[in-house]
């Protein structure tokens, strides 16, 4: 139990109180006067505080309404608190975000990192804590059994860095597993409307031909130099852009 809170583990909650852990999360958001910030699953509000001083445009998204209450209360914290799913979330001003921070648990995870990269296509960085088994997906590259859209989509957004690991004893209660906290900065490319869509369709069934999946890259293979029989597991991320606005293209 944590400030009377006991977690719920159906939202998957270890709450952080580290103050070196959390220091070096906040100096990793790079947050700038004026920047528009998002934090998805505050919890306790560890990382709020420190947030809420470096910006005056803090949104927090927290599903547990509970907490939600409690950090509406806490007067140590000035931001605009939306006590909601963040993946049924759809108004929350996703294009106009600059900075994104969130400490991801396991279960969601995969799910809302493709909902910010569809929506929040602005952001410049984006910093968070993910279970360290799943760097594995993360990081894959091309080719390999855990490469899959995650891995696709963290590569196009820009320069993806592993910055720590943070021990269970960080968290109350622990989880069971190590954390890593990464981060994400984003280079001039904008994923275009549609290709988070398009992705999962390609690896929707990752052992069938890329053609299965999405039969409208049959004809345009050829130009990229790719094999109809290509699966989507052999393709490089930025080919996949690039196949991408060929069929927007083609059907314009």
């Amino acid at each position: 139990m944590s400030n009377g809170f006991l977690p719920e583990s159906k939202f998957g909650q270890n709450f952080l109180i580290d103050e070196d852990i959390i220091g070096n999360i906040i100096d990793l958001c790079g947050i700038e006067e004026g920047d528009k910030v998002l934090e998805i699953g505050p919890g306790l509000g560890s990382l709020s505080v420190f947030l809420s001083d470096k910006t005056s445009d803090l949104t927090l998204i927290e599903i547990d309404k509970r907490l939600a209450s409690f950090l509406e209360a806490d007067d140590k914290i000035s931001a605009a608190v939306i006590s909601e799913d963040f993946l049924k979330l759809k108004d929350y001003g996703a294009s106009d975000i600059d900075v994104v921070v969130s400490n991801l648990p396991y279960y969601v995870m995969t799910d809302i990192m493709k909902k910010l990269f569809a929506e929040c296509v602005n952001a410049r960085k984006m910093v968070f804590m993910v279970e360290k088994d799943a760097l594995a997906r993360i990081l894959a590259p091309v080719g390999t059994k855990q490469y899959g859209p995650l891995a696709v989509f963290c590569s196009l957004y820009g320069d993806t860095k592993v910055e720590f690991d943070v021990p269970r004893n960080c968290f109350v209660p622990a989880p069971n597993t190590t954390s890593s906290v990464i981060s994400l900065t984003k280079d001039d490319l904008i994923l275009p409307d549609g290709f988070v869509k398009f992705i999962n369709r390609c690896f929707a069934q990752r052992r069938k031909k890329l053609v299965n999946n999405v039969k409208e890259v049959s004809g345009i293979l050829a130009q990229f130099g790719l094999d109809p029989q290509v699966r989507a597991e052999q393709i490089e991320p930025h080919t996949f852009y690039e196949l991408y606005n060929a069929i927007i293209g083609a059907s314009v």
